[in-house]
């Protein structure tokens, strides 16, 4: 802690974010921040939670909206998870840098996600190339547990 903010000054500094490539990710690691781009958008369809009063003929209001989208930069690419106002913001070609990202585990892949507790940012268009071929979601992973 710098001396400032232990007398009660100044906020203390923010750390500057340490920017991830995709193809260092790993199952289970979360605090990511990338500079991604969009390749495509794939809307899922809306599900009401369960217990939730829906009538027959309209879909529940509280249903999340939820795109997988695949994102990626020159390492690599991954599937990110965007939920409700986050899919306005990822777009085809559109290039977002994702704050505090974490992996979730889906059917046994790595899925890229933002909660609350991050951000995703629009920011200029960036000039690599996603490198589509090496999709870390098509990885299939395995939980071992391990006897201690």
């Amino acid at each position: 802690m710098s001396t400032a903010a232990a007398q009660g000054g100044d906020k203390p500094a923010l750390r500057k974010p340490v920017f991830t490539k995709v193809d260092q990710l790993r199952p289970g690691t979360n605090g990511h921040t990338l500079t991604v781009k969009v390749v495509s958008a794939t809307p899922v369809p809306g599900r009401a939670r369960p217990g939730a009063t829906t009538t027959t003929t309209t879909a529940s209001p509280r249903a999340p909206r939820i795109a997988e989208c695949l994102v990626g930069d020159e390492t690599g690419a991954i599937v990110f998870t965007a939920r409700n106002d986050q899919v306005d913001l990822l777009k085809p070609d559109a290039t977002v840098i994702l704050r505090n990202a974490k992996i979730d585990m889906f059917k046994g892949s790595m899925r890229l996600a933002v909660d609350k507790w991050g951000r995703i940012e629009a920011t200029e268009p960036a000039s690599f190339t996603v490198k589509e071929d090496n999709n870390l979601s098509l990885v299939e992973y395995e939980l071992v547990n391990m006897a201690e």
